[in-house]
């Protein structure tokens, strides 16, 4: 079970959330706003942020953006704001799924799970996989770039290790999704391509840039020789 750290200036909500959240059996602590989250994250980095984008003193989004410089913990946004470019834009900058207010506690919880089980290393995972530079230990939910860790989120580790495993492969991007993603899960292109861009510029600054390729009409391949 997981230590949740739970960040919305709405009181209520955090008590509907956190009742939900520990009957999974989670630990939840909480912070009403952008400066107390990152107060709470330095004391005690938790396993994972459910994290509201708008909030007073420092936004979620902020709060995001900041964490993303030394953590790659899995942050899963809620927000009353549902358009598509809101949703691209707390995946840029590093989230990992995007609920849109007002969701049912069943729901939510679902998310959560999902998304702790897709960093939940399992046994079948346990050998490292290699190409190029990129090497990649699933067990540990670990990439590297030669000997430079990255510092990727759950999605986009996932699809880093679907290239890996499959170099020369071409992926659709429906297929990207369901490799990323447990379970049925609406994504649109765009989304996908939010990860795409945020993986690539993360392998570039690495030192391994142009390793994925786009494929036009299909999707996106990892490049055969590196």
């Amino acid at each position: 079970m997981a230590d949740i750290l739970l960040v919305d200036d709405d009181p209520h909500l955090r008590e509907v959330v956190r009742y939900a959240l520990a009957r999974e059996g989670h630990t939840v602590r909480e912070a009403s706003d952008g400066l107390k989250a990152l107060a709470a994250f330095e004391a005690a980095p938790p396993d994972m942020l459910v994290l509201d984008v708008l909030m007073p003193e420092l936004d979620g989004l902020e709060v995001c953006r900041r964490i993303r410089k030394t953590s790659a913990v899995p942050i899963l946004f809620l927000s009353s704001r549902g358009e598509e470019v809101d949703r691209v834009m707390g995946l840029d900058l590093g989230g990992d799924d995007y609920l849109t207010k007002p969701f049912s506690t069943r729901e939510l919880v679902s998310r959560v799970r999902a998304v702790l089980r897709r960093v939940a290393p399992t046994a079948e995972s346990a050998s490292g996989l290699e190409h190029g530079p990129v090497r990649i230990d699933p067990a540990g939910h670990r990439a590297f770039v030669g000997a430079d860790e990255l510092t990727l989120t759950v999605t986009e580790f996932r699809m880093l290790q679907a290239f890996v495993k499959h170099p020369g492969r071409a992926f659709a991007r429906s297929a990207l999704v369901g490799l990323a993603y447990d379970g049925p899960h609406h994504v649109s292109d765009r989304t996908v391509d939010s990860h795409i861009r945020n993986l690539r510029a993360k392998l570039r600054d690495a030192g391994a840039d142009g390793l994925i390729e786009t494929v036009h009409g299909i999707g996106f391949r990892m490049t055969e020789a590196p």
